[in-house]
């Protein structure tokens, strides 16, 4: 039972901060298949993976020199923060690559990151929660376990692998060669980084006291980063008004429709009537082609046609003249 509990307990946190990250993403979701596909991979590939690579490095730490502490410290704040960014960061450079149309933003890149560290962190917890929780302690370790795993330190994985998809977010979205190639480096390294700190803290203190302040350390991280995605989709709303108006001169949606596509708060309003109206399908399309189109020209603007944007553009224009007569707003 105590094992049902942990698996229930440590993908039940994912899987809802994972749900969260989608509804952030208010003006163009992404593809849910792609997102699961991510988060498996951080579940199966990327934890089974690291566990492996991790206890092998390990074992052979400690073969070479006899100490139990210098395997942990290693292991800790080096092997793992390496091992563990580079697999969860390899699911982003995998849509980054093979799905590059649907990575139109540096939100986008903070989310696939996100969604993949969530599922690498909903095996990892399980594993902690039941391990060093239920078995050593019983259902109050369980308890306590699951309270600092999800809830105290419960964002750290995305937190840390968001800076690796922040950085091929501005790969994607520059012309400049030395970006393209520095930034995802230089988000990889500051991932590994914040992993190796975090670990290594939280190695050095013990007690509340030290709990208490890696928290703080941690917490501040967190909230800076949602500095970084409220930016991010302020930056993505932007987008809509500046592109889709050029749609509403052109008589191609009415300005009403302009005026919702553009507020998260409107859309989703918008959306509700349409549950009552038989038109759900149609508004919730609708509304995520004009996100679709508006990022698709920004990019057109940035990078140009590189990607096949201005044929993209074309088609999407001419699905929301086929879908804005259905849209009653």
């Amino acid at each position: 039972m105590g094992f049902l509990v942990s698996i229930f307990l440590g993908f039940s946190a994912s899987l809802l901060f994972a749900y969260f990250l989608y509804w952030l993403d208010r003006y163009e979701k992404e593809p849910k298949l792609l997102l699961g596909g991510v988060f498996v991979w951080g579940v199966v590939v990327a934890a089974g993976s690291a566990f492996i690579i991790n206890t092998t490095f390990s074992i052979g730490i400690f073969s070479l020199t006899g100490s139990e502490s210098a395997a942990e410290f290693t292991s800790a704040s080096i092997i793992a923060p390496i091992v563990e960014e580079t697999l969860k960061g390899l699911a982003v450079l995998i849509v980054f690559l093979v799905f590059r149309h649907e990575f139109d933003s540096v939100l986008d890149g903070m989310i696939y990151a996100g969604v993949a560290a969530l599922g690498f962190a909903a095996t990892e917890n399980s594993y902690y929660i039941y391990n060093y929780g239920y078995l050593e302690g019983g259902w109050g370790g369980l308890m306590l376990l699951w309270f600092i795993r999800v809830i105290l330190v419960g964002w750290q994985h995305p937190f840390y692998t968001a800076f690796f998809g922040i950085g091929l977010a501005l790969a994607r979205l520059n012309r400049n060669w030395a970006v393209k190639i520095l930034a995802p480096i230089l988000g990889l390294a500051v991932a590994m980084f914040t992993h190796a700190f975090h670990n290594t803290l939280a190695g050095l203190t013990s007690g509340l006291g030290g709990l208490a302040f890696s928290t703080l350390l941690d917490w501040t991280g967190w909230l800076f980063m949602g500095g970084v995605a409220l930016w991010a989709i302020a930056h993505e709303q932007s987008y809509l008004r500046k592109h889709l108006l050029e749609e509403v001169n052109a008589g191609l949606i009415q300005a009403r429709q302009y005026q919702t596509a553009c507020s998260a708060w409107r859309q989703t309003g918008a959306r509700m009537a349409a549950l009552f109206s038989g038109r759900y399908r149609a508004t919730a399309r609708f509304f995520q082609v004009c996100g679709e189109l508006a990022h698709k020209k920004q990019q057109l603007i940035k990078v140009g046609d590189e990607g096949g944007y201005a044929a993209t553009v074309q088609n999407l224009r001419a699905e929301l003249a086929r879908l804005a007569p259905q849209v009653k707003v």
